[in-house]
């Protein structure tokens, strides 16, 4: 019983540790390649993704605009059509002169 228990402690003290050493790797292994790109090449290209960021905000509020358009026309058309099909037909309209004499 004794046994199990020290290989319990000593596996979960080994898995541990390769925990750690594997975080310290990969910390190393991302601050390296930050490293890589001098910062004015950075700064570049951060103004850039910002640029193309604003022009796809705009884009899309543009696009959102004559959605909204297109949906204030269909309701209106549909409007129409229902009152359209509510009012008599000319067929229905008495026959004769609408003008007073």
């Amino acid at each position: 019983m004794r046994k199990e228990i020290l290989e319990l402690i000593f596996t979960f003290a080994g898995m541990m540790t390769a925990l750690g050493c594997a975080t310290g790797i990969i910390l190393t292994f991302i601050k390296r390649r930050s490293q890589s790109l001098p910062s004015g090449q950075m700064m570049t290209r951060l103004d850039q993704i910002a640029e193309r960021l604003s022009r796809l905000e705009n884009a899309i509020d543009s696009t959102a605009v004559e959605v909204e358009r297109i949906s204030e026309a269909q309701r209106f058309t549909a409007r129409v059509l229902a009152e359209r099909s509510i009012a008599p037909s000319l067929s229905e309209k008495p026959r004769g002169s609408t003008t007073p004499h």
